[in-house]
């Protein structure tokens, strides 16, 4: 069950009794949370759009790839709502909401998310029209 939000890709669930902290794998979305200054170029509707489409108490299906944490402690994880199947990471990418990001050898959906996120970049969707120059 999902407890917050942090960023665009980066959510706080509630798995077996405790929290854990899950970077979504292969994609990468602004920052918000920048020591000095302000939150980078379309971080704050990527966040937004993942609070909805994961709001507080969603019940996920997380899948992992060959690394299960990163250098964080954080869980590395595909996520998949379990009302209806949505894959949340090629959800982010296709909507123009992050970059694809692939770090060997979690790269399963690899040239998904790259094709995703060329397409939603030809389209000037999301941050592809917001954050040019």
């Amino acid at each position: 069950m999902v407890v917050a939000v942090v960023d665009g890709d980066t959510i706080d669930i509630r798995i077996a009794g405790r929290d854990e902290r899950v970077r979504l794998i292969g994609i990468d979305t602004p920052e918000t949370h920048v020591d000095e200054g302000p939150p980078e170029c379309y971080g704050p509707e990527a966040s937004a759009h993942l609070a909805g489409l994961l709001p507080i108490g969603s019940q996920v299906r997380l899948t992992r790839d060959v690394v299960g944490r990163d250098d964080y402690g954080r869980l590395l994880a595909y996520v998949h709502r379990r009302d209806d199947g949505r894959f949340v990471n090629a959800e982010l990418a296709a909507g123009g909401f992050a970059r694809p990001l692939t770090i060997a050898p979690n790269d399963a959906y690899a040239r998904r998310f790259v094709d995703l996120a060329t397409a939603a970049e030809a389209a000037d969707r999301g941050l592809w029209e917001a954050c040019r120059g």
